[in-house]
């Protein structure tokens, strides 16, 4: 049958035939069903016709009722949905009216999915950090929640897995600046909310830091081969492959043998070329007393005053022809030829963008 969505060429709203029509499937209906059914009564045994027509209408007020505090009060309803691609529209056209803001595309774009592949943590938490610097007041209310649902989420990941803390350390220093700001200063800025929502994100953060602080990784016991048993040529190789200085420095706390490969001059050296320009080195040299220039220490003096390149396992992709921003499935790709969304360019490989956090957030300055 036709039908009439938010958008041409989504897949619209799902529908059931039933004696009496066409009736649009709720995302809860089967869930409220059977919550209404545990509850359900034979009450024309013990009610007359006048006050059962009453009774009928109390409970389909109860049920509406139960309808909307399940939707309020269910912290997975607030992510709303699992798109892989929405539209990015930045005027109103003859098929469609209004524009995409910051807000939506966070709502509806996968990300709750996305933290679980390591490929697409380092990308989400770095867009994450960046929204708490500059664009979290301008997130609507129902994004606000879904941004806090997923941090939690992520907070916990590392709390259990123990991987990617000083990250989140960032992260949540970034926000809890923020926050304290705000919090400060209000009636200086729009908030959306209460002043103590604020506050009480403010205390949430706090005691995220908190637990992180207090995070013990323990030592595995593992009697099969280890890092250290690698020859050198193998340890020097994946030290080479490392993009951040910190990684390094703190895979050579390990053992003896990485902080000696982690010092090496040359290592220092090609991080520095890769991150930063020659121009960039002359002026911020670094010489050691015998005239040698200090490779690490000009890094992180450089990584003070420059941006360091970023770099992602896999990361939102925007068609330029559809104009469609989109997460592109690596495996659907390679085997079934999909393109991650309904492209109708001849060549759509051609087409895609991978789109860095800082993108992202200029995707949506109207």
């Amino acid at each position: 049958m036709p039908f009439l969505g938010q958008d041409w060429r989504s897949p619209g709203w799902s529908w059931i035939k039933t004696e009496d029509g066409w009736k649009r499937c709720d995302p809860c209906s089967h869930e409220l069903r059977s919550e209404d059914s545990q509850y359900t009564i034979n009450h024309s045994i013990i009610l007359n016709s006048g006050e059962e027509e009453i009774f009928n209408n109390e409970c389909e007020y109860a049920a509406k009722k139960r309808k909307k505090e399940h939707f309020g009060n269910d912290t997975a309803a607030h992510s709303f949905y699992r798109e892989k691609w929405i539209y990015v529209h930045k005027e109103s056209t003859k098929e469609r009216h209004g524009y995409c803001t910051l807000g939506e595309a966070f709502n509806r774009l996968d990300f709750s999915s996305a933290i679980q592949d390591i490929r697409r943590f380092t990308y989400v938490v770095k867009l994450l950090q960046l929204i708490a610097k500059s664009q979290l007041t301008s997130l609507s209310g129902v994004a606000q929640k879904n941004y806090f649902n997923i941090l939690d989420k992520i907070v916990q990941k590392v709390l259990d897995d123990h991987q990617n803390p000083r990250l989140i350390k960032g992260l949540l220093q970034d926000l809890s600046s923020t926050l304290g700001i705000l919090v400060r200063g209000v009636g200086k800025s729009v908030l959306v909310g209460n002043i103590n929502i604020w506050i009480c994100r403010l205390e949430t953060v706090l005691s995220w830091q908190q637990q992180l602080q207090n995070l013990q990784v323990t030592k595995q016991v593992n009697t099969g081969l280890t890092l250290s048993d690698l020859p050198l040529h193998m340890l020097n190789n994946i030290l080479y492959r490392f993009s951040d200085g910190w990684d390094i420095v703190t895979l050579g706390q390990v053992t003896p043998t990485l902080y000696m490969l982690s010092e090496d001059r040359r290592l220092w050296k090609r991080l520095c070329q890769y991150h930063f320009a020659e121009q960039q080195f002359c002026r911020h040299l670094i010489l050691s007393e015998k005239g040698h220039i200090e490779w690490k220490l000009m890094y992180f003096t450089l990584q003070k005053y420059y941006p360091t390149k970023e770099q992602y396992g896999d990361t939102l992709h925007f068609c330029r022809h559809c104009s469609i921003l989109f997460w592109k499935d690596y495996h659907l790709a390679w085997l079934l030829k999909d393109s991650g969304h309904p492209c109708t360019a001849a060549d759509p490989d051609s087409c895609f963008t991978p789109v860095s956090p800082e993108h992202f957030i200029d995707l949506f300055k109207f």
